[in-house]
Formats: C-alpha cells, structure tokens, sequence
C-alpha cells in the first residue's frame, strides 16, 4: 500500500512538472539565451516561447545576461546550456561572431540551432526567426523624412554594432537616408549599448555638437527612451522615432513627445523559436529566416487592434 501509494505521489509530480530528472528526462529541452532581461521586449519573447513549450509540450528556459553589454557572460550562459545536452537550443547573439566556435560544438553535437532576434554570421542556425530588421529601420527613416520636411540633419543612436540587430537597424535607416533623401545629412552614428541612461549621455553630447539637428531615430527600447531623455533635458524641440514598445515609448507617443516608433513581435519571435525547434527535432524543413512581422505606429494607429496586440508593457 505505501509503495502504491509513492508510486502514485510520484506520478501526479511527474505530471505536474515536479517529478525532476525523470519528467526532465520524458520532455524535450530546449534551453533559449537571450541578448539581455533589462528590457520589456524579452519578458515579451519570453512570454511567446513559454506558450509555444506548453502547446508543443516541451521543456523550455529562458534567460539572458543582466544587460546587453555581456557579450562573455552571454557565452558562458550559452556554454553552460549547451553543457546540459538539450535537444536544440535557441540563441539571440550580442555579438554575431563570438559565439561561433559554440555554436560548431552544437553542430557537431547534432543539437539544432535556432537563431532568433539576431542572426549570426555564420550558417550554422537551421533558421533564424526575427524582424526584418533593415526593412523595419528604413520604414523609421521614411516617417522621419516625412516629418522634417525631406531636408536637414538628423542622427542615430544604436545600441551596438555587434549584433545583427544593431548592425542591420543603423545600415537600414542610413542607407534609405542616403539613396531616397539627398537633402537629409546624417551627422552622427552613436552606440549606447541599449542602456537608457549611457543612451541619454550620448544624445546630450550629439545635440550639443550639432545645434541644427532636426530629428534622432533610437534603435532599440533603450536607445529610444536615452534620445527622449536626452531631448528632453537639453530642451531641444527634435522629431524622436523609436523602436520597439514599452509602457515608456506608449506613454511619450500618446504625449507627442516621440513622434513614433517601430513595434516588432517580440511573442511571435519567442513562440516561433520554439516551434522552429519542435520542427527541425522532427527533420521538418525549415526556411532559412522566419520574418515575425513589424509596424509603425504613432498617436493615429496606436489603438488599432492589429497595432494594440503586438505592443507590449
């Protein structure tokens, strides 16, 4: 009798997810190292890939170093997975190239990658789910052009030039600038390492350099609210396009003070990194990028339902 009963007790905790190594050992992990946890935009990620574990019954965690700065204690987290042999793993790179040389070791492991948020150059991810990123920041630089009158000088502040998304954002919003509006000079590219606070200094110091700038595009939730807490000290009257969401980019554009922002689909981009790894663990073929959709929203569209459901607080 007692020994039906643990049996039992133990059977309702294995069902229940409490049953350790042996419910562990019955689900298939699936360990997601994200760019950082400072942000809204990853517990959004996050709260995609913890519905897609529980549709797809899968074992999944999620987690990211304290800032988008740590690029070594990112590796060391990925390296610590990896060590855990999961069943496919997904992975948001600080830096596209430093991860590399894990990333073999996964390959070599026959443990699947999937890349999400930022790619790596390398071709070792059977697929990568994100934002189109260039496409998303030359939509930002069009909206700008159009609120400064397609001529004067506007400047970018990014969050890193090491990651996909930081690369292909600046790259995105320059390159629309410089082949559609010759009137429109760019006169400073400036990294804040998605830190609001470093982001706000280096807006500071771009305003006091160039007196005449008309307009700043913020590459991400911290380089966005760094610009908007830059202009606002420096009392300058400058067209503020973001990107991402977050209750403090909402606010400033419900406000009029951010003139209008990007919104990607962080819960798609998580939900979606976990289907793409059920898939390739079943050897279903998988494009080579999963594009989760973007859109630009200001005061006008903010309401919109379509708009509504991939922001986020």
């Amino acid at each position: 009798m007692q020994r039906r009963a643990f049996t039992l007790a133990f059977g309702l905790a294995a069902a229940l997810g409490l049953g350790g190594t042996a419910s562990a050992q019955q689900q298939t992990y699936i360990p997601l190292i994200s760019k950082g946890f400072q942000h809204q935009f990853w517990q959004a990620v996050k709260q995609g890939a913890e519905q897609a574990a529980k549709d797809y019954k899968v074992n999944v965690t999620f987690e990211g170093p304290e800032t988008e700065a740590m690029v070594d204690k990112q590796i060391d987290m990925l390296s610590a997975a990896l060590a855990k042999k999961p069943q496919a793993v997904g992975f948001a790179a600080l830096d596209s190239k430093a991860a590399t040389p894990l990333l073999k070791k996964a390959q070599a492991a026959k443990i699947p990658v999937i890349a999400f948020d930022s790619g790596v150059d390398s071709d070792i991810p059977v697929t990568t789910a994100t934002t189109d990123n260039k496409a998303a920041a030359a939509l930002a630089a069009d909206k700008m052009a159009a609120l400064i009158g397609n001529e004067g000088e506007v400047a970018v502040v990014a969050h890193d030039q090491t990651s996909r998304t930081g690369v292909d954002r600046r790259d995105g919003f320059v390159e629309r600038m410089k082949s559609t509006y010759p009137k429109i000079k760019i006169v400073s590219i400036q990294y804040g390492g998605g830190d609001h606070l470093k982001s706000t200094e280096v807006t500071k110091s771009i305003l006091q350099a160039n007196p005449n700038v008309k307009g700043i595009f913020g590459a991400n939730e911290g380089s966005a609210i760094g610009v908007l807490n830059g202009v606002r000290e420096m009392k300058r009257k400058v067209v503020v396009i973001g990107y991402d969401s977050g209750k403090q980019q909402k606010d400033a554009i419900r406000e009029g003070t951010m003139a209008g922002a990007i919104t990607q689909n962080p819960v798609g981009i998580g939900y979606k990194t976990v289907e793409a790894a059920v898939k390739a663990l079943k050897g279903e073929k998988l494009p080579k990028v999963i594009d989760t959709g973007f859109y630009y929203y200001d005061k006008t569209n903010i309401q919109d339902p379509k708009i509504a459901a991939v922001l986020y607080d």
